[in-house]
């Protein structure tokens, strides 16, 4: 199976704007920003409350909209953007959201950020009833379900709708005269909103992309919550109030840009005290602590001011290999983590060196930073990793959905070090974890208010499409332990 160097894929960014001029240009601005959430395909629909408009392609977004007339063909005051990584669906351009589909009752466009877990289901249901499908995206699937609802009006339509897909979601739709944005009932997916100065909202999965165009963050969507934002402004509702807080733990461990703000913690912080306490978990014996770029830097600084060893830099990442950058072949992932990263010899050669990465999913990647570090000279390479190991997949939005490509799931620990030559091998705990995201709002909500499925095998919503798939991939004492905590 394909791997890519980091060992993780994003899940998709989207971005929407309502009642501002230019609203394509600050939507490409937000999608800049969330670019490192997918860089398979962008697009952009825009309206002027008469016509929609849009252009999508594969790609990164400079690429999509290297020819200025794409943009400046987007018109109107109001816009909803999309990057996508998919996690559903081929990589083509009928999978490139946000979609755009034209009713006799009026246009509506959509985009969305996670992962249907009931999405096989309702799409046979919905073509034996007559629906055509014209992407083989999950995300298609709410707008037929809305088609099919319609007689009711499109909002209790739209709420419908939502109470029958399943899983992780952020979707945001555009219609002629409002933006629409909804979260799933855990809020698994992140969603945030701002305001423009001149009064205008924004909602985008980062609150990095409020940043970028001067808007000021004013909230997390809520799980199960409904905004409305229109020529009146910014409306509350509801589709569920069913709901129970599972933020995805991986945003603050791995996809989130550091700067970024999800449910009043800011990643690069709850990242250091990842580190902090992973060097009380598991000190070692080192001369220098250096982080895996970029993503792991900040933990990295967490865990050498907390042992109080320095925090040098000796590892290197090029600017000019793409994140998601793949290979078909094991040689040529092992080549393209040598293109990714390099050793500076002059900081590592004869030292201890305390390596502090984000995860381990595949291996590829630390068998390979060992391997350049022992060949740059390091006398001792000791691996440790600011979350729990990954033994179990996401159902969610992030492209790990069997357990045959997770290393943790079929290894222990001493075997892991092994296989990947480091001298030692340690891992956060998941009650460590939890401590260091500490989200203020998580009430009374299991693990803090966040999912953790991937290192315990405890979902926060059932596997539907995916369960019987999942158990099979379990060991017995496994599903014994599922059969417990599920009831």
């Amino acid at each position: 199976m394909p791997a890519e160097i980091k060992g993780l894929n994003e899940e998709c960014g989207v971005f929407g704007v309502f009642g501002v001029p230019h609203a394509n240009q600050l939507t490409y601005l937000g999608l800049h920003t969330l670019q490192h959430r997918g860089q398979e395909g962008a697009g952009i629909v825009t309206t002027d409350h008469e016509e929609m408009y849009q252009h999508r392609d594969r790609g990164l977004l400079a690429q999509v909209f290297k020819n200025p007339a794409d943009l400046d063909g987007l018109v109107g005051d109001a816009a909803i953007g999309h990057v996508r990584y998919g996690t559903a669906g081929r990589n083509s351009i009928q999978n490139v959201q946000p979609f755009l589909f034209r009713f006799h009752d009026g246009d509506v466009a959509l985009a969305h950020n996670g992962n249907l877990t009931n999405a096989v289901t309702l799409r046979r249901q919905l073509e034996d009833e007559g629906a055509v499908f014209q992407s083989d995206s999950d995300t298609e699937i709410l707008i037929h379900l809305v088609r099919k609802h319609i007689q009711d009006g499109f909002i209790p339509a739209l709420k419908q709708s939502l109470n029958e897909v399943k899983g992780g979601f952020a979707f945001l739709l555009l219609q002629k005269d409002r933006l629409i944005a909804a979260l799933d009932p855990n809020g698994i997916r992140p969603l945030c909103i701002g305001q423009l100065p001149n009064g205008a909202y924004v909602v985008a999965s980062e609150s990095c992309a409020l940043d970028i165009v001067n808007a000021k963050f004013i909230r997390d969507v809520q799980p199960g919550e409904l905004i409305i934002i229109d020529q009146n402004g910014l409306h509350e509702d509801h589709y569920t109030t069913n709901t129970k807080l599972a933020i995805c733990s991986m945003e603050y461990i791995y996809f989130a840009r550091p700067d970024s703000i999800i449910h009043g913690v800011t990643v690069h912080n709850a990242r250091k005290r990842m580190g902090r306490l992973l060097a009380k978990e598991h000190p070692v014996d080192a001369d220098m602590v250096i982080g895996v770029p970029n993503s792991s830097l900040s933990a990295a600084s967490g865990y050498a001011e907390e042992i109080g060893l320095p925090y040098e830099m000796g590892l290197i990442k090029s600017q000019y290999v793409a994140r998601t950058f793949i290979q078909p072949t094991q040689e040529l992932r092992e080549r393209g983590v040598h293109m990714k990263l390099s050793a500076v010899r002059g900081v590592v050669e004869g030292k201890r060196v305390a390596v502090v990465d984000d995860s381990i999913v595949r291996g590829t990647t630390s068998k390979q930073i060992v391997k350049m570090l022992r060949e740059a000279g390091a006398k001792e390479v000791h691996m440790l990793i600011s979350s729990p190991p990954f033994k179990f997949p996401c159902f969610y939005g992030i492209d790990v959905s069997t357990r045959s490509e997770l290393m943790a799931a079929h290894y222990s620990v001493a075997e892991m070090r092994d296989k990947i030559g480091a001298d030692s091998l340690n891992f956060l705990s998941v009650d460590n974890l939890v401590k260091a995201i500490n989200v203020p709002d998580a009430g009374d909500a299991p693990y803090g208010g966040l999912t953790v499925a991937y290192f315990n095998g405890d979902y926060p919503t059932p596997l539907y499409d995916y369960e019987d798939k999942y158990l099979a991939s379990l060991s017995e004492q496994e599903r014994r332990e599922r059969k417990e905590r599920i009831g």
